[in-house]
Formats: C-alpha cells, sequence, structure tokens
C-alpha cells in the first residue's frame, strides 16, 4: 500500500490524498460502505461501483463465523468470493467484542466468544486474527483491539488502552511472519488503532507508543460509542496531529454528514459506518439541505425527487411519494432505493470535499454546507450545532 497527500487545505487540516493497492487506487478523503458479511445489505456490487464506491469494509468476526475462512479461500479470496475487484478492509472484530460483551470475555490472550448465532465457543488471539485477515486477502487489515465503553473510568481505559498496545505488539509481529511466509500473492497493510476512550493523555500516550512501530497507516477507534460529540472532537484534536502527514488516518465507525465535513477539516483520509444503509433501510434519506424520513405522511403526496440536486438513480426515476409508498406496503424496492440514494449521497460529499481541498476552496465549501444542511433529526425544531 501507498499514500500520498495531493493538496493540503491552507486553512485547516484537510487534505486531499491518494491511497493506492494492489487492488486500485482510492482517491481521500474517503468513505467505506460497511459490508459486514461480504455484502452491503439490499445493495449489489454493481450498484456500489456506480455510485462511485471505491473501498469496502469487510469483517473478520462475521466472515469467520459464516462462511469461514476455508470456503473464501477455496474461492480464491474475498475479493473473488463477493464479486468486488476494488479495494477491500478488513474490520478485526473489536467492536463486535465491545457491541456482544454479554457473549465475549477479554484476556491477554485475546477474546473468547460465543458465538450470537449458534452458541458455539471460539477464541480470538491478535495472532490468529491477523492470520484470518490474510488468507481472507484483503488490501488494509485492523489488528485485535479492545474497545470500551463510555462512561468509563481512567483505569478502565488505561487497562483497554494498554491491552491494546500489547496486542498491536502481537498482530504486528505475526503479520510479518506471514509477510516472509508468503512468496506471492497480496501483502496486505496493517493498521494500528488509537484507543484511550475520553482521555487525551491516554490517547497521546497510546498513539506515541503506536508510532514507534511504524505502521503504514493508523485508526482512531473507540469514538462514537455514546460520548457527546464535543468530547469525540477533543480527542481528535489531541490524537491527529501526532500521526505521521505521510500515512492515512482513519476514524472508525463516524458517519453523519455533518461530523464527515468537520472530522476532513481536523485532518482525517478515511470513514465507515453503517449510517447511510441503516438508515436508509428504514427509510431516513440524506439530501444536501438535511435529513427526511420518507415515510412520514407529509410526503404522501410530494412527488419531487428524494433530493432535486442529486443524479442517482432512484432520484432520476422515482418521487418521494412512490418510495414512501414502498415502505407502506413494505416492497423490497423502497429500502433498496433509499440505501442506494444514501450510499450515493455520501460518495458525492467525499467527491465535493476532495475537488474543494484540490481547488483551496474548502472553508468556503464547508461554510456553504453548514449553511444549507439542516442537521435536525426529522420533526424536530432544533439545530444541532457544529463543532
Amino acid at each position: 500500500m501507498e499514500f500520498e497527500v495531493v493538496k493540503q487545505d491552507t486553512q485547516s487540516q484537510a487534505r486531499a490524498g491518494l491511497l493506492t493497492t494492489v487492488h486500485g487506487q482510492v482517491p481521500t478523503p474517503a468513505f467505506m460502505p460497511v459490508g459486514t458479511r461480504g455484502v452491503v445489505r439490499t445493495l449489489s456490487q454493481k450498484e456500489l461501483e456506480e455510485a462511485g464506491v471505491r473501498l469496502l469494509l469487510c469483517n473478520t468476526y462475521h466472515l469467520w463465523l459464516r462462511p469461514g475462512p476455508g470456503v473464501i479461500q477455496k474461492a480464491g479470496g474475498l475479493h473473488r468470493f463477493i464479486g468486488w475487484d476494488r479495494p477491500i478492509l478488513t474490520d478485526s472484530g473489536g467492536y463486535q467484542i465491545f457491541s456482544l460483551a454479554q457473549l465475549n470475555k477479554v484476556s491477554e490472550q485475546g477474546a473468547a466468544f460465543q458465538s450470537h448465532i449458534d452458541g458455539s465457543y471460539h477464541v480470538f488471539t491478535p495472532e490468529r486474527v491477523v492470520e484470518i485477515e490474510h488468507a481472507l486477502g484483503a488490501d488494509i487489515i485492523m489488528p485485535l483491539d479492545q474497545c470500551i465503553a463510555y462512561p468509563c473510568t481512567y483505569e478502565e481505559a488505561r487497562e483497554a488502552s494498554m491491552l491494546t498496545i500489547r496486542w498491536a505488539e502481537r498482530s504486528l509481529k505475526r503479520h510479518r511472519e506471514l509477510g516472509e511466509e508468503k512468496s506471492i500473492g497480496c501483502h496486505p497493510a496493517l493498521f494500528g488503532i488509537v484507543q484511550g476512550s475520553v482521555y487525551p493523555e491516554l490517547r497521546q500516550n497510546n498513539a506515541g507508543q503506536l508510532l514507534a512501530m511504524d505502521f503504514p497507516g493508523y485508526a482512531i477507534g473507540g469514538l462514537s460509542v455514546g460520548e457527546p460529540k464535543s468530547l469525540m472532537y477533543e480527542m481528535l484534536e489531541a490524537v491527529l496531529p501526532l500521526l505521521p502527514a505521510d500515512r492515512p488516518r482513519y476514524l472508525m465507525g463516524i458517519g453523519y454528514p455533518e461530523d464527515l465535513v468537520e472530522c476532513v477539516a481536523l485532518g482525517v483520509d478515511m470513514f465507515d459506518c453503517v449510517i447511510p444503509t441503516r438508515n436508509g433501510r428504514n427509510g431516513m434519506v440524506f439530501t444536501s439541505s438535511g435529513r427526511l424520513v420518507l415515510r412520514n405522511a407529509q410526503y404522501a403526496q410530494d412527488f419531487s425527487p428524494i433530493d432535486p440536486e442529486c443524479q442517482c438513480y432512484a432520484c432520476q426515476n422515482y418521487t418521494r411519494a412512490y418510495i414512501r409508498h414502498l415502505f407502506q406496503v413494505e416492497e423490497m424496492l423502497g429500502l433498496r432505493l433509499a440505501s442506494l440514494h444514501n450510499v450515493y449521497f455520501f460518495m458525492k460529499l467525499m467527491e465535493q470535499m476532495r475537488e474543494a481541498i484540490r481547488k483551496g476552496s474548502f472553508q468556503r465549501w464547508r461554510q456553504e454546507f453548514k449553511n444549507k444542511y439542516n442537521t435536525a433529526y426529522p420533526g424536530g425544531n432544533d439545530r444541532e450545532s457544529f463543532q
């Protein structure tokens, strides 16, 4: 993997870059739709490509359980198995340890967990996770880390961040061993993950220890787990300046449009989140002027497109009234169209930011976005303040 900063904004930390892997190039800032089980729910790979998706996230934990890495290896790797020839990033399963805490037990060795599918028992060590990700053949892989809930005590956060560092060392060691054993094929890039909850000094110490290991990219995990947005931004401001300018910076699990814009301004290059597709399946869509819930009665006779400024397939061919009707009668096409629109909207949002950075007009574009984009939840009267 190679990464190049093409343009640095002079009035913020925003930058436009180019991430290159054996499966293609990804212009940054970039957003990854989440294809947890090797599929972005309700959408085909062709639709994702046509929407402009260049990098896809899949999850090691879920693919380990079904269909299993052996099946994927026999198919020729994850790219061939799912029919996607563009870059793939695999998450380690660390978030699943956090979100399925009642089924897991974390120790120095790793995470012992009970499958949420059939109750079977499994153990994820840092080494085993890296081995699985190598078998999957992803372009970018993430090490096992411990994501901790909010709120937590300083001591709880410190212990989790120290465990993440020890796991990172073990992951990197096994990753290098596998690289030496592999004479041909794809050699994935292993990123380090900064943890430390909402304690700036823990985050900074964690980042410093990871920098000494010289990863080709760095992720920031353990945010958007219930903390106020002001704390999230505070943690980013504490950590991002410490990360190398010549390495990609990946903020894990963040995904509302207004957050993407602000985090790009702080210097983040990569994002992933289920928000565009999960919200689409529930009838919430994102537009150039804010969010809409198409299930609402006010759209029953609204014959305009979801977003008049959008060129996606849904907006070019269907109306809000029709898509609402599809949700009302529980037709699959409704949630497919809403999800497709949201993915397209997110891809265009990132494209607009990249173009504005390259042209030297990012701050003006950012202010115009703030002035136009209503961040209030549909039905509410308040506007959420930008940080």
